[in-house]
């Protein structure tokens, strides 16, 4: 693994003024794993005032590609955030942190007390898991580019044990870890998400968050969106909300959504309204839609229990869209989303149940969806049908009628060929003529639209004009042979655009 050059001359800054610094945390445990890291960290024994002193003005690295060197924030807990100057994301801006150990946690989400501590292995020993819990010593800065890491590596609680064993565990007592910052009980369901299919969650630090799951609610709503958004967002979207779910922690973020478990269906549906949710949901992540896609199809459903009328095969679900929004909205302010976001998963909740069958819907239908939902919406709220029919059991996501709805919306959105796109209009050729307004104007429109459609470059104000004077001499008869012609041409090319939308979705 190389190490980046910004990472290597702040450690060596560091190092010339005589302090010790390390690479520390989820950037080692990716490091480890083969895969580049979204951040870099970096810890020393240096206290904040000596760090921002080392990279207070501007400093020019040997290496001028990633320009000038500048400190900011150095807040409670003792981090300043050094801004590179490069163009990659995940090194604009590194973090320096100087050893700490922390007091009780009172409120289970703040230490009481931030102390600086001395050693390397004091600082890893106040950390979530064993995997974050690892720090890597650079060898001299100006020896060769990439070198073993292994053997350069702080990993006092087996971190790489549990790395290759693809195991997330508490350092030390789970109970003190989570009782320090209940955050930490979705963090490990996020890690054990996020990291992989064949990640699990060790039996003792499992048991301790179950036991704590109830802590969740003295979180900062913002912290657990944060951390749920992560879940949702990733490949094992599914098995990570159900991980949620028997950890005890679901309950405490969506708990209108653990209704459903074990809530049967009627004959459309073959599983339990939970489980259509998660496939849903599974459905979304599999062929990477959007984060609106992915909350809707967990969220689509969530008044089925509170609607449910009768049982069994004919059970019904009336106005569940509806009553599902109301619910939705609510989950979402709950969790602090943003305005935007709430307004458009909401109206994908709310309208998924729209109805459609090919020959049944008329043009005008279809507008009226497409003016309720918004035409910057409409992919999306056929992304989310496409979900609904797989987490239903349906073997296709995409049968003939839902490309055929999908001919006909992007059919109803066309702007039409129309003489409004010509740059004069009829109030100008009357004043051009000298003529009062009668079925010339019309006739002539037509042909100036003939004229710009063939050669979409005459569509320019005085060409028009020009035009206009030509056509104003001609007798009443051969203006309106050319106005007609005008308006088959346009037919043509009317009837050719739709042939052309239909054959894009394979409809006839």
């Amino acid at each position: 693994m190389i190490i980046p050059k910004e990472v290597k001359f702040i450690i060596n800054e560091l190092r010339v003024n005589s302090f010790e610094a390390y690479i520390i945390g989820g950037c080692v445990r990716d490091i480890l794993r083969g895969v580049e890291p979204n951040d870099w960290d970096i810890t020393t024994n240096a206290n904040p005032k000596k760090i921002s002193e080392i990279f207070s003005s501007p400093l020019q690295s040997p290496n001028k590609e990633f320009g000038a060197v500048k400190s900011f924030t150095d807040n409670k807990f003792g981090t300043v955030a050094v801004l590179t100057g490069s163009k990659n994301p995940a090194l604009k801006e590194i973090e320096i942190t100087p050893y700490r150990v922390e007091s009780k946690y009172s409120d289970k989400r703040h230490p009481g007390e931030i102390k600086w501590a001395k050693t390397i292995e004091q600082d890893l020993s106040r950390r979530d898991f064993t995997v974050n819990a690892m720090a890597i010593k650079l060898p001299d800065a100006k020896s060769a580019e990439s070198y073993h890491l292994r053997t350069d590596i702080v990993d006092i609680f087996n971190g790489q044990k549990d790395l290759e064993n693809k195991i997330i565990r508490a350092v030390g007592s789970p109970e003190e870890r989570f009782d320090e910052d209940a955050l930490r009980l979705m963090r490990a369901t996020r890690l054990a998400t996020t990291l992989g299919k064949a990640w699990k969650i060790e039996a003792k630090t499992l048991s301790a968050i179950k036991k704590s799951a109830c802590s969740l609610k003295l979180i900062s709503k913002e912290r657990i969106k944060d951390e749920l958004m992560k879940i949702i967002m990733s490949e094992q979207a599914k098995d990570g909300i159900e991980l949620l779910r028997t950890l005890n922690l679901l309950k405490e973020i969506i708990p209108e959504l653990e209704e459903g478990y074990g809530v049967g269906q009627n004959k459309h549906h073959k599983y339990d309204v939970y489980e259509h949710n998660l496939r849903c949901l599974e459905y979304a992540a599999k062929k990477n839609f959007s984060k609106y896609v992915r909350i809707s199809a967990l969220l689509h459903d969530i008044a089925k229990p509170r609607v449910k009328q009768g049982d069994g095969p004919d059970s019904t679900f009336y106005n569940h869209e509806v009553v599902g929004a109301k619910m939705t909205t609510k989950i979402l302010n709950n969790l602090k989303f943003s305005n935007k976001d709430i307004e458009k998963i909401t109206k994908l909740v709310r309208f998924h149940l729209f109805y459609y069958n090919v020959g049944e819907v008329s043009d005008s239908s279809v507008r009226r969806l497409v003016y309720k939902v918004g035409l910057e919406n409409m992919e999306e709220l056929l992304q989310l049908r496409m979900c609904d029919r797989i987490g239903s059991g349906c073997p296709k996501a995409e049968p003939y009628k839902l490309r055929h709805l999908k001919y006909l919306i992007e059919k109803v959105s066309q702007d039409p060929i129309s003489v409004a796109t010509l740059n004069v209009d009829g109030k100008e050729i009357i004043k051009l003529l000298k003529i009062k307004p009668g079925p010339k104007i019309g006739q002539i429109l037509d042909i100036l639209l003939g004229y710009v459609l063939s050669e979409p470059e005459k569509n320019k104000k005085e060409i028009l004009k020009k035009e206009v004077e030509k056509l104003g001499i001609l007798s009443d008869e051969n203006l309106e042979k050319l106005a007609q012609k005008a308006r088959k041409e346009r037919e043509k090319i009317e009837i050719k655009k739709d042939e052309m939308t239909k054959k894009k979705y394979w409809v006839t």
